[in-house]
């Protein structure tokens, strides 16, 4: 008896293990990338460690290079009114749908040391609004064209992130205005 009990809760482990183990977000099916570069505004992200000086008017701008790379430069404003600037570098990793992109922001002697994925799981037909991930969904962005969205298309984009396994609740609305502070 004791023997089918210890089966039991062992099936019984394994399947609630299996069951609550999330699959990757799925990324969108193609990403042009000449659509997709140039200015965006964060209007929402999950807070993470490099950001937590940013205390509003958050941008990412996407400049396409001759090599096939991507020069990144992120802007935001602290509490104090200094723009702080983060360059960096993305790369496609994955060239079938360019929506799986790897970033880095530290070069040492001109080597890239660390690279992070920037996965592109939401974008609209226009290229008005996209959503960035990552596999693990630690990190997660709501970016746009302009500095705010209208509701329905926050509802509509709240949708996508239950549906790739975000929670909408875990995402910081980013204040844009110009006289922020």
């Amino acid at each position: 008896m004791k023997l089918v009990a210890s089966i039991l809760v062992c099936l019984t482990t394994f399947v609630l293990t299996q069951t609550s183990v999330q699959t990757e977000p799925e990324v969108v099916e193609f990403v042009n990338l000449d659509q997709y570069k140039g200015l965006w505004y964060e209007i929402a992200k999950i807070p993470n460690r490099f950001q937590k000086k940013c205390a509003g008017n958050t941008t990412a701008e996407y400049i396409l290079r001759k090599d096939g790379r991507i020069d990144v430069v992120n802007r935001c404003m602290r509490k104090d009114g200094e723009i702080i600037t983060a360059k960096g570098v993305a790369k496609i990793a994955d060239m079938t749908t360019c929506a799986k992109l790897k970033v880095s922001f530290v070069s040492l002697l001109g080597i890239r040391l660390f690279w992070g994925d920037y996965w592109i799981i939401g974008l609209d037909d226009n290229y008005q609004w996209a959503i960035v991930g990552s596999p693990d969904r630690e990190y997660g962005w709501i970016l746009s064209r302009t500095p705010q969205l209208p509701q329905e298309t926050i509802a509509l984009i709240n949708g996508i992130l239950v549906k790739q396994g975000y929670d909408p609740e875990a995402f910081v609305i980013t204040r844009h205005e110009p006289d922020l502070f």
